[in-house]
């Protein structure tokens, strides 16, 4: 197991395509630690899944648009497990609608959560991993950071936002041997995109060429390989995943 011994933090992890990336590190050996915004009692089912393969998991109920709830979170995680190698940043929402009808408040939630949760999380263990010159960063981003989407102003500018973050932070800390790659997932099955009108699923499988939609574990394939030392070359870099989507 390639991760064996290594601690990860997945924020959002709980359910969807985090919940997938934290199982997959485990399978690789990882020590997890499940980020979620929602009570402890909710998380309990990722938790059982991810022990299963024999490593240690605790849930960790944190906002990551708070940076003193993240400042907590880090703490408790290097007093727990010595360090933290390997962070994922995977919360993120959703506020959608056209741009002439979207409140105000609908942006800044979006960008709290969405980047400045990414800011929060990897400035906060950004010292540590320099100060060991070890560590991997991924960030989830999305496809539409890159294409754009009707009706996703919002989110769209938080999901490129995270590219430029991704890209920036890789320059400033690879000579500390600390890599900051991003995933950019497509149209994924999870809990997010089922809730979507149908005619909406039918635009976004007709510019598919693949001609279906991702599952979370294949998100995850995409993580975990750049979590490990298979990729020890590649950083800076955003990955899609997404069937040829934003050909």
């Amino acid at each position: 197991m390639s991760l064996k011994g290594k601690t990860a933090i997945v924020t959002g992890g709980s359910r969807g395509i985090g919940k997938a990336i934290a199982i997959k590190l485990a399978q690789q050996g990882a020590n997890i630690v499940i980020n979620d915004v929602v009570e402890l009692e909710k998380m309990e089912s990722a938790v059982t899944e991810v022990k299963a393969f024999g490593v240690d998991c605790e849930a960790l109920k944190a906002d990551v648009s708070n940076e003193e709830e993240v400042k907590d979170m880090v703490k408790t995680v290097i007093d727990k497990f010595g360090g933290i190698d390997i962070l994922v940043n995977n919360a993120g929402i959703t506020r959608d609608g056209l741009l002439v009808k979207m409140k105000e408040s609908d942006w800044e939630l979006v960008m709290d959560v969405n980047l400045k949760g990414v800011f929060n999380c990897t400035k906060g263990v950004i010292r540590s991993m320099m100060s060991k010159r070890s560590g991997c960063i991924v960030n989830i981003s999305s496809v539409v950071g890159i294409t754009g989407n009707p009706g996703q102003a919002n989110y769209s500018a938080s999901k490129a936002g995270i590219i430029g973050f991704t890209k920036s932070v890789a320059k400033e800390v690879g000579a500390r041997n600390v890599r900051v790659n991003a995933v950019a997932p497509g149209f994924i099955n999870t809990d997010m995109t089922d809730g979507l009108p149908e005619a909406v699923k039918e635009k976004f499988m007709e510019n598919i060429p693949l001609g279906r939609y991702g599952d979370a574990e294949e998100v995850a394939e995409v993580v975990a390989f750049l979590c490990e030392d298979r990729s020890r070359y590649v950083t800076g870099q955003v990955i899609t995943v997404d069937g040829g989507m934003a050909l």
